[in-house]
């Protein structure tokens, strides 16, 4: 019996992967919000601080919500919830989008509030789905969990890839972008129904735990476990590249023209690369260690700004920056929630989940730091610096150490 809801859990959480796929890209930070904010006439500081939001501020998030969370018997009310609040968000701005009008910067600020809205309750939701996902799926599974999430996602996101480049090409703006919205949301409502069919382990042991007892949590997790230290400093280093990638976009459209059809193509090239790299990985690498995929995320992360400024002259050449941010960005997503997993365990993992985003302080500021100094040192200079900074994540992650991270 517990052999066939362990399956069943798995397959739920397979069946939500597919359809958030199909959603992401409707909405993908990296290609088709920077384009939406460069059509609505916003400059870098409104893409740095949109992307400070959606990167770095709603993992921050994380830290607020999971005090609420973190006391609850069961947590896929919580789950779903948060979902059904980003659905009702990303519905209104597509909406929103469809009635736009002229340019105004209070349209821009609107976008900001609505993206707010939907990146914020997404934090809420994966506080308690990384909870589920540690007590619904064993742990001899979960590294193959994640994989094959991945897999399944990186071909649900090629497929949405092809459909937002027919729609960003057959549509102008902003009927094209409001039609990505509105279909994301519905995708994403219907990732629900994976979560429905997972059967959740109640909590034996119930602790209402306050505001002030969750503050002393984080800081026992922080001062205990040297492993939590280093893989905070990791994603402070490393991480940055998340919310470095928009303005990959955003330099290309000073390079060159960026029509609908040339964003579509750069998320293909994306999706490619997220593809490539889950199913090299899911044939090549049998092993339970996250190591070498660290190092090789270390890697591929800290050449991506270095490449956008070689392949710069023309919009065919730097379609293939796009195969590095999605590799890089597939590799975050496998090893990111995998050591955390493997160095938490069933009591702490929330604290530890909110520690994971509040922690990533650099995913708020760097942006914000780029889309104001850009203007005085110029992409060159930031993309250089930010590859060295990338690059020093490595002195943090060698020291990590659990027990599927074979030092």
């Amino acid at each position: 019996m517990q052999e066939k809801i362990q399956r069943r859990n798995y397959a739920g959480f397979l069946i939500h992967a597919l359809f958030l796929a199909l959603t992401m890209n409707f909405i993908d930070v990296n290609t088709v919000v920077p384009s939406m904010i460069g059509e609505l006439g916003g400059t870098a500081f409104h893409l740095g601080l949109l992307s400070a939001i959606m990167v770095g501020g709603t993992s921050f998030m994380q830290l607020v919500f999971a005090g609420f969370i973190t006391h609850l018997p069961k947590k896929k009310p919580a789950l779903l919830a948060g979902i059904y609040l980003r659905v009702s968000a990303l519905m209104v701005l597509g909406f929103f989008l469809l009635r736009l009008g002229a340019q105004a910067d209070w349209k821009i600020w609107a976008v900001i509030l609505l993206m707010t809205t939907f990146s914020f309750s997404g934090a809420f939701a994966n506080i308690s789905y990384t909870d589920l996902m540690g007590r619904s799926v064993p742990p001899d599974r979960r590294k193959k969990l994640l994989m094959n999430k991945q897999l399944i996602s990186s071909i649900g996101i090629i497929v949405s890839s092809l459909i937002v480049k027919v729609i960003l090409s057959s549509y102008s703006y902003p009927v094209n972008y409001s039609y990505l919205f509105i279909i994301g949301a519905s995708l994403l409502l219907l990732a629900t129904a994976g979560f429905w069919i997972i059967r959740e382990p109640l909590r034996e042991t119930q602790q209402v735990v306050t505001r002030k007892r969750s503050l002393a949590l984080f800081a026992m997790a922080l001062k205990s476990d040297t492993n939590l230290r280093y893989y905070l400093l990791w994603i402070n280093l490393s991480g940055v590249i998340m919310s470095t990638i928009p303005f990959l976009m955003m330099y290309g459209r000073q390079q060159f023209t960026v029509t609908g059809s040339t964003t579509g193509t750069f998320l293909l090239f994306q999706m490619a690369g997220a593809l490539i790299t889950t199913t090299l990985l899911n044939f090549l690498y049998k092993k339970e260690q996250y190591r070498p995929l660290l190092y090789l995320f270390i890697f591929l992360a800290s050449a991506t700004p270095v490449l956008a400024l070689i392949l710069r002259a023309s919009s065919t050449l730097y379609m293939f920056v796009f195969l590095f941010t999605g590799a890089s960005a597939e590799l975050y997503k496998i090893v990111q929630p995998g050591i955390l997993l493997e160095i938490s365990d069933d009591e702490n993992r929330s604290v530890y989940a909110g520690l994971s985003g509040a922690g990533a302080i650099m995913n708020i500021v760097f942006p914000i730091a780029v889309g104001s100094i850009v203007r005085y040192i110029g992409y060159e200079g930031v993309f250089i610096l930010t590859s060295l900074y990338i690059l020093s994540g490595y002195f943090a992650a060698r020291r990590i150490v659990c027990s599927r991270f074979a030092r």
